[in-house]
């Protein structure tokens, strides 16, 4: 990375990873070979389209987050403006895209990315979305799915690369900041932006910084979770609209001494980097299809389905139940204590295994306060006992494995005990995916059917049926087969 004397007012080269960025997102990869999408990217992002879409209108179910969408004032709505699906919302594309994102993030059951930082990278959609039915409407351009799926590779991309070895949680630092940076970086792209004024937008969404995590863990945990990713997309596209009308950047954003992102906000630590940007995390994504639960737990959940059966008439006997985690489980979502909502919830190991093992199931409905009544729950809570398991610990780090192991064990106050059920890899692993692929697209038709018509849902079946059919689809004819008119969300 470039660096300059910390007096100096010389105006120096841009970050390289700036630079790197920048160069990717316009397909210029100076001194590079030209990155080559492949078939099984542009396919898996298809999928990922599907589940993210999926995702989203199945949140519509929620009063907490149908109360945040539409304008931000009553009335600032945008005829001809950019939808938001499964409602009859029509927005400027960075309120628009605010709303996408929110409705993506809500329940927890996008997919994600665990490395030395984690996130969802498909919270860019919002960005990407809104901002391409925006230009197909407006005749800025003319949109087709495939540049939609493109954009999705490249901003899955840069979030997912930045965080292989930079670990912006433990300085306490949220990962939706590189949602921010990977929005701004493939809004501008979409925008039509030339290198300088895609520089300038990239370096705005680094010198933003980032919001703290406390949101995401007790005693502070809450919604701002579910909406957090929303807010840093429609960010990021604003950032690259400031760029396109020749707003200035910032060079070494990132390095400047003293002010830059590394030192002030990195604790000192520089930015790594293994690999070029290319294709790697979208072929490699995380998709949650069996649970809406925080990622880590979700091998944990799977373990506890499996012992329901054996373990749901005796839940009375039960004298401990011994859950074996990584690292990362055992630090971010181990908790004890009162749970206060269904974002405290939806991170609380223990609960998300409680719930399966006494219900047989865990759903996002099974988050809500009436669930949670069940004094069964915490019953079973204070006789868990969570710890963390070296094989488990390793594995997760280990990059031709990156498994996510956890495992439960019930024993009982006669002495017996149930087997000790280990499960390494979630269904939506990259190592499951042939077993993970129906179920994602039976996930992806239940909530599409539960939140458009019959008439749209079948054709935007079709539609998704089909690679070839899929990308040669104009972007607005789609978004408006998402389009329930009337509808603000819940009660449509």
């Amino acid at each position: 990375m470039s660096e300059t004397d910390i007096n100096s007012a010389a105006r120096p080269e841009f970050d390289q990873v700036i630079q790197d960025i920048a160069d990717y997102v316009l397909d210029l990869n100076t001194g590079q070979p030209a990155v080559e999408l492949s078939k099984e990217a542009m396919e898996t992002a298809r999928y990922c389209w599907m589940d993210t879409i999926g995702c989203g209108l199945y949140a519509l179910n929620y009063p907490a987050c149908t109360k945040l969408l539409g304008p931000i004032v009553p009335g600032a709505e945008l005829p001809g403006g950019s939808r938001v699906p499964g409602t009859s919302y029509e927005l400027d594309p960075i309120r628009a895209a605010w709303n996408i994102g929110a409705t993506i993030r809500w329940l927890d059951y996008n997919d994600t990315w665990l490395a030395a930082e984690w996130g969802h990278p498909s919270d860019n959609l919002g960005a990407i979305l809104a901002l391409a039915d925006y230009q197909s409407r407006m005749g800025t351009a003319s949109l087709s799915m495939k540049e939609v799926l493109v954009a999705m590779i490249k901003a899955h991309e840069i979030q997912g690369v930045i965080a292989l070895k930079n670990s912006f949680n433990r300085v306490g630092l949220d990962h939706v900041m590189l949602v921010r940076i990977a929005s701004a970086a493939v809004s501008a792209q979409i925008l039509g932006c030339n290198r300088e004024q895609t520089l300038n937008a990239i370096s705005h969404a680094w010198l933003d910084g980032s919001s703290l995590r406390t949101y995401r863990h007790a005693p502070n945990t809450g919604s701002r979770k579910s909406w957090a990713a929303g807010d840093a997309t429609a960010r990021g596209l604003f950032l690259a609209m400031l760029a396109q009308r020749g707003e200035m950047g910032y060079p070494t954003a990132i390095t400047a001494p003293g002010w830059g992102f590394q030192d002030v906000s990195f604790r000192g630590n520089k930015l790594e980097f293994g690999q070029k940007f290319g294709t790697y995390v979208m072929q490699n994504i995380l998709f949650k299809i069996s649970f809406p639960a925080e990622f880590h737990a979700q091998t944990a959940v799977e373990a506890a389905l499996t012992l329901h059966e054996e373990v749901k008439d005796r839940l009375d006997d039960i004298e401990r139940i011994v859950i074996e985690t990584h690292e990362s489980g055992n630090r971010i979502i181990n908790k004890t204590g009162p749970l206060d909502n269904p974002a405290d919830r939806d991170h609380c190991l223990q609960y998300m295994v409680a719930v399966p093992l006494i219900f047989g199931r865990l759903t996002a409905e099974d988050y809500e306060d009436s669930v949670a009544a069940d004094p069964r729950i915490d019953a079973l809570r204070d006789r868990m006992h969570c710890q963390e398991n070296e094989r488990f610990t390793r594995e997760y780090l280990e990059s031709e494995k990156r498994a996510i192991g956890n495992s439960v064990q019930v024993f009982f106050k006669d002495g017996t005990q149930t087997e000790k059920v280990v499960v390494d890899y979630p269904v939506g692993h990259h190592r499951r995916r042939t077993e993970g692929i129906p179920l994602l697209k039976e996930k992806f038709e239940r909530y599409l059917r539960g939140g458009v018509s019959k008439t749209n849902a079948d054709r935007i079946l079709e539609i998704c049926a089909d690679q070839d059919t899929f990308e040669s689809t104009p972007v607005n004819e789609i978004m408006s087969l998402l389009v329930v008119p009337g509808a603000k969300g819940l009660g449509k």
